[in-house]
This record gives structure tokens, sequence and C-alpha cells, in this order.
């Protein structure tokens, strides 16, 4: 009876499953001085040689693919596989010595080409992409790419420097530049999700340094939009980089939600291109925070200004920036035709010598299609150039300025041009008559603690200045200024709502 029992237990027990047989990621090696295509590749004792080699394999989740330190690799690399959460692919570097590996490209559309995969992170490499002069080829250092994909996740690219990206002057969508996105298709779609580009620099590129573009952007703010949806890119970070010498735009986000773009250094943009650029900026994008960017040497006028609200911009904040010696000026407000572009607020920045002497422009310019319910307070611009407006307006209206600080020390002053904008409690001198919708101006000297600033420490306010505790108190929930200050009660007009201080850096450099 009871081998009987054990038998029906037995018989009626699923077996035990085998156990699954766990693989251990492989890292490949690829050493383009001294390797070997028929190598597997697998050890620093055997690695590949080229870079078509080592892009003709389909990855698997987890697996490294390593750049030989002090090596020139030429071509393109355009890996297949996808990673997944957890276990991204990863491409960098090995070897000793503190050199990046150089992946060059020799004029093709991409020097590495991250197309129709996920899960995937770039680090510690060094790109360039220079080939024959031309008008009409795209090329890029760093793009990944969807086509009719649906949504891409998870995308790292940190301390990789690209540089030398001779490609054509093309934006979107199909862009030329240094560290691009590019959302495309029609059928299917597409977007990414959980971008991170940081520590990475971009120096002397055509035309883009950072930026991201969609064929999928039209919804009811922007009804002329590309593609049949919106599909937003979300989880987008840029931290902490620095772009200079950019044919057109330094950093631009397209077709984001809830973006933020942090830290960054934009010195020399819109070099070279025959379009309109900014230094750091959003499109069709909305929830976008940009915050302790410092943007400067903006060249032209056709556009070139450090900050813009363009069109489909909502809910957009500007806040603890620096701009200096922009040929385009500060700030750009202007909506694209019949998008909706709402609820947008400059705060807490500084400009230093920006200006824009191209008509209907200036520091300030607000043209375009009208938006709506623009906030700009809490400012302090000033500059030491001549022949510019201070805040130039074509004709759109909507933009409310509030407790900032505008003053011109040049010659001739930096007059306002703008009849149909709103302003309250701010601070003029050397612009000419205050603005006539301004009631409670201040017309005085602000008393910076350098008569002449040349850069954000020397706005600070001396004692006994007429901007301390002269402002409207705004309920925004913000509780510090550029400085670090806790913000006054009542507050300062302009950025600096420290007590009265005295001079500190007398030559008006930032401290380091």
């Amino acid at each position: 009876m009871r081998y009987a029992a054990l038998l029906t237990l037995a018989l009626l027990t699923p077996a035990l499953a085998p156990a699954q047989a766990t693989t251990t990621p492989t890292t490949y090696y690829v050493d383009c001085r001294a390797g070997n295509d028929t190598n597997p590749g697998t050890s620093p004792a055997h690695p590949l040689r080229t870079l078509a080699k080592a892009g003709a394999r389909t990855y698997r989740p987890g697996e490294q693919i390593l750049f030989k330190r002090g090596t020139t690799c030429t071509g393109t690399f355009a890996p297949k596989g996808s990673g997944t959460p957890g276990a991204p692919i990863s491409a960098g570097a090995y070897g000793t010595g503190t050199g990046k590996p150089h992946l060059e490209g020799g004029g093709a559309r991409a020097t590495v080409l991250l197309d129709g995969v996920q899960q995937w992170e770039l680090h510690d490499l060094d790109v360039s992409n220079t080939g024959p002069a031309t008008t009409t080829a795209r090329r890029a250092g760093v793009l990944v790419r969807l086509s009719d994909f649906g949504t891409g996740h998870h995308y790292a690219v940190r301390d990789v420097d690209v540089h030398d990206v001779n490609g054509a002057d093309f934006k979107d969508p199909d862009p030329s530049g240094g560290i691009l996105f590019a959302a495309q298709g029609a059928t299917t779609p597409t977007g990414f999700d959980d971008v991170t580009v940081s520590g990475s620099t971009v120096a002397h590129v055509d035309r883009t340094g950072i930026g991201t573009s969609s064929t999928w952007g039209r919804r009811p703010e922007y009804p002329d939009g590309p593609g049949t949806r919106f599909v937003p890119i979300t989880a987008l970070r840029i931290e902490n980089n620095r772009v200079s010498d950019t044919g057109g735009d330094g950093i631009v986000i397209q077709n984001a939600d809830g973006a933020l773009a942090e830290h960054n250094t934009v010195d020399g943009f819109n070099a070279r291109s025959a379009g309109y650029n900014a230094g750091l900026w959003a499109w069709n994008s909305d929830h976008v925070r940009y915050e302790y960017n410092e943007v400067s040497h903006g060249h032209g006028t056709r556009d070139s200004m450090a900050f813009d609200i363009d069109g489909g911009n909502n809910g957009n904040v500007y806040q603890y920036n620096y701009s200096h010696d922009n040929e385009g000026g500060f700030l750009l407000v202007c909506n694209g035709g019949g998008m909706t572009s709402d609820g947008n607020v400059v705060r807490h920045n500084i400009s230093v010598n920006d200006r824009n002497r191209s008509a209907p422009y200036g520091i300030v310019s607000v043209v375009c299609g009208p938006s709506t319910r623009t906030q700009v307070y809490d400012n302090t611009v000033v500059t030491n150039q001549s022949g510019t407006a201070m805040v130039s307006d074509n004709g759109p209206g909507n933009v409310t300025f509030r407790d900032n600080v505008f003053v011109s020390t040049a010659s001739g002053g930096a007059p306002f041009a703008d009849p149909r904008n709103t302003y309250d409690h701010n601070l003029y001198r050397g612009v000419g008559s205050a603005p006539a919708s301004d009631r409670s101006p201040v017309t005085a000297d602000p008393a910076f603690t350098a008569p002449a600033p040349t850069g954000p420490y020397d706005v600070q306010l001396r004692p006994g200045s007429p901007a301390l505790r002269a402002g409207v108190p705004v309920a925004d929930g913000v509780t510090q200024d550029w400085f670090g200050n806790a913000i006054a009660s009542p507050p300062n007009i302009g950025a600096y709502q420290g007590p009265g201080a005295t001079p500190r850096y007398g030559t008006g450099l930032r401290a380091s």
C-alpha cells in the first residue's frame, strides 16, 4: 500500500524543469592598428581590426565593444542588436593611456550609426567625420536613428568627444551635426524614451551641435506638423556638455516633453549656416527646463540669440542661465504661424553685452506669430554695445516683463522699440524712455558692483541700490537666485536677490 501511494504521488507530481544555462555577456575588443579581423575579438590579445567587422555582428544584451586607446579607426561603426532593460549594449574604450580611441568617418553618413536599435550606451570615444567639402552630403559624428520603429528606449552618450564634422547645412528631418537623434518614418509612430547626453564635447561641426528631430510632430499645437500624430521624445536629459564652433544651432530640442538641459556651455554657434539658428532652444516641445547653462558668441543677426521660445513651445522654463557677447541677442520669442506657444517663463537669467543691431530684432526680440502668457521676470540685462534695441517688437504682444533690470552703458543707449507688450516694476538705465505701460518704473543707476559689467558677478547690487526690495513678488515656488541667495522679501528687481554687496571681482570675471 505504501509503495502504491508513493507511485501515485510521483505520477501526480510534475517533473522539475532542467536548470536554464546562463551565458555571460561577451566583451569584444577592437585594435585598428594591430588587430586582425580573423581573430575572435574576445580578448585584448586577439582583437578585431576594423569598424566594418566590429559593426557586422548582431550584439546581445549586456555585451560590450571596446576600442583600444591611442588608435584611429576609419569608416562607420553601425552595429546591430539591442539590449534589454538593465542589460544595455555598450561601446567604449580599453587599454592604458589617457587618449580616447579615435573613430573617423571619412565623409560617411555617420561615424557611429545606431540605426533601428535600442538600449545602447556610448562612452569614452573620440569621433570625427571629415570628407570632401560638400553642400549636399549629410554627415554626423554620432547619429541615432529610428524609422517606423515604435518607441526606442534607453540611449546614453557620455564622455564622447565629437569634432570636425563637415556635413551640409541640413537641420531636419535628416540632419547633419555632432550628436543627433532622429525619429523618422511614415507608417509606425516612432520616438525615443530615456535619452541622456552628458559630459561630452562637440566642436567645429556642421550644422547642429547636439539635437533631436522627428517626422512625428503633428498635434493641435502644431496642426501643420509632419506625420500623422505627435510622438514626443520623453525623459531627455542634455547635461554638462560643451558645444563650440557649430555651423548652426548649438543645442536644439525638437518634439520633446519634459526634457532637461542643464549645466551646458555653448560657445560659438551659427558660424556657417544660411538658416536661422540659436544657442539653446526647442521646437514643438513642452515642459522643457533649461537651467545653469552659459551661451556666448553667437554669430550673425539672422537669429543667433542665446535662447529662443519658438513654435509649439508650451510650459517651458529658462532659469539661472548666463548669456554674453551674442550678436543675435539674449532672447527670442517667436511662435510659428498657426501654432500654439503658451505659458512659457524666462526668469533669474543674466545677459551681459549681448546685442542685435538688425531691425526688427533687439537684445530681446518679440517677433513672428504671437505667443500667449509669456512671463519674463527677475532677469538682469546689461549691455555695452551700441546700435542695438533693448527690446524690439514687430507686431505680436502677450509678453509681460516684470522685475527686470535693463541697463545700457553704451553711447546712445539701447532704446525700447516695443509699444505692445506689458511692463511692470522694471529698472531702466541708459535706454531712453521707459515703456509707457510700466506704471511703476525705476529709472536710476542700479548700483552694480562694477560700473561696466563684463561678467555675472558684476551685476550684484551695492548697498543703497534702488533695485533692492523694490520688486513685486511672484508666487512661482522659486527659492533662490543665480548666485544661490534666497529670494528677497519683497524681492529685488533683477537677477540678484541678495543683500547689498561689495565689489569682489574687480575685473568682472566670474569666480572660478
